[in-house]
């Protein structure tokens, strides 16, 4: 069920990518924190140290199988298009709107006590290991831009890029839908 819930997420968002801006208008705070807020009493926080040993110690070989990886297709979850300028960390002004949005979401007291992860996505053009160090940075851009920008809590986000190893379109690499940032509900903050 929960790889369902993942995929019906996926789905939605390749939708809102696939809009564009008209897209990034209709994406709400009411609809970050219904859907970051569906968090399990049960669920187990993430260790991102650990996701980013396992992601180390794996290059190139689809880390979604991954043990601390598989978990995270359980948590709450969404995916959005936040453009760079080519090749840059340089978040392009036009989706600080969307970033606002986010943190509008992140503000909202039933997400306060709430810690999330920011995983920044490529798509497979270029060397593989220039795409990993990329979406690293850009990840980190978003977060940095939301603690400061935004003034979410620097203790509330953690990021990490993981290049081209999750494709949305495993069929089609190169293509743009790849090119994508991920928002994980990962756990109360401590």
């Amino acid at each position: 069920m929960s790889i369902r819930r993942f995929r019906n997420t996926l789905a939605l968002t390749v939708l809102l990518a696939a809009a564009g801006d008209a897209g990034a208008q209709q994406l709400s705070e009411h609809q970050l924190v219904n859907t970051l807020g569906q968090v399990a009493e049960a669920a187990s926080a993430v260790d991102v140290a650990m996701l980013a040993q396992e992601l180390a110690a794996n290059p190139g070989k689809g880390i979604a199988s991954l043990p601390h990886w598989s978990r995270l297709a359980t948590l709450p979850q969404f995916f959005v298009e936040i453009n760079f300028e080519n090749n840059s960390v340089a978040i392009e002004p036009g989706s600080y709107r969307t970033l606002g949005l986010i943190a509008d979401a992140l503000h909202h007291p039933l997400l306060l006590r709430y810690k999330f992860l920011v995983v920044g996505h490529t798509n497979a053009t270029g060397d593989a290991k220039h795409n990993l160090d990329l979406s690293a940075r850009r990840a980190e851009a978003i977060a940095e831009a939301l603690g400061t920008t935004f003034s979410v809590a620097p203790n509330r986000l953690f990021s990490i890029g993981v290049g081209s190893e999750m494709p949305v379109d495993p069929a089609n690499p190169k293509a743009a839908d790849n090119r994508r940032v991920q928002l994980l509900n990962i756990g109360l903050v401590k």
